[in-house]
């Protein structure tokens, strides 16, 4: 197909079609003698999965990113595809919902109370992006020492301490309540410096700390064995967060 045709076919315009190719993103198989892009049926099925990542608020850098990585799988990507945007369906229901309560609390109909006002926000980081650059090559380690660096001395000074804290505390049960202590100042840091943390964020994080070497050899110049004491706490804080335990 040409590009008016894919254009038309897809509702993007001529115009994006070339940017994704002058960047690399999407680049036709073939081309006519006039010089003329001629996109292929896996083109169509490549463009397809950048749409569907463009719905799930993906850039376009971190699309190329997954596309170029030599672990991607394509398929195992619109699985995945489907998963995210059955969650975006369902917290697009929760919001029209609040909407929907709103507008009648507004009637003088009923009574909201503030949890009921807010429920279906959250603007953290994407999580779907941060699942999906989990499995297809994450770069999040690399770019996250990167913003620490861009820190002046009083957030790193800061880190230090609570990882210092929170060595000190390595050899003793995640669950106590100096632990839980350290690794909410842990939370509230990461919070007020780094964006905002669901619980399912913070407790994979922590998570990441152990599978990547890169994290748990920084994490454990503090102290030996930091490293997985933090996933621990974390992801207990994570659950108390969640109400699932007290």
């Amino acid at each position: 197909m040409k590009v008016k045709e894919v254009a038309a076919l897809t509702g993007i315009s001529v115009r994006t079609l070339h940017h994704y190719d002058a960047i690399g993103l999407l680049t036709p198989d073939d081309m006519t003698e006039a010089g003329y892009r001629l996109y292929s049926d896996d083109n169509l099925a490549i463009l397809q999965q950048i749409l569907f990542f463009r719905e799930l608020g993906f850039p376009l850098k971190k699309i190329k990113e997954l596309l170029d990585s030599p672990t991607f799988d394509r398929q195992e990507a619109f699985e995945m595809q489907h998963k995210m945007l059955l969650e975006k369906r369902q917290k697009l229901d929760e919001m029209i919902e609040t909407i929907e309560k709103t507008i009648q609390q507004g009637r003088g109909e009923i009574i909201m109370s503030n949890e009921e006002k807010f429920k279906g926000f959250d603007f953290s980081h994407n999580p779907y992006e941060q699942e999906a650059r989990e499995r297809w090559g994450n770069e999040a380690v690399d770019k996250s020492n990167k913003k620490v660096a861009q820190f002046g001395p009083e957030i790193q000074e800061e880190m230090n301490q609570i990882y210092s804290k929170l060595a000190s505390l390595r050899h003793s049960d995640s669950t106590s309540d100096e632990a839980q202590a350290a690794i909410g100042d842990w939370f509230n840091m990461l919070n007020n410096n780094f964006g905002t943390y669901s619980p399912e964020a913070f407790e994979g994080l922590g998570q990441a700390y152990v599978d990547d070497e890169r994290f748990t050899k920084n994490i454990d110049q503090f102290g030996e064995g930091l490293a997985v004491f933090m996933r621990d706490a974390m992801a207990v804080y994570a659950q108390k967060l969640r109400g699932e335990i007290n």
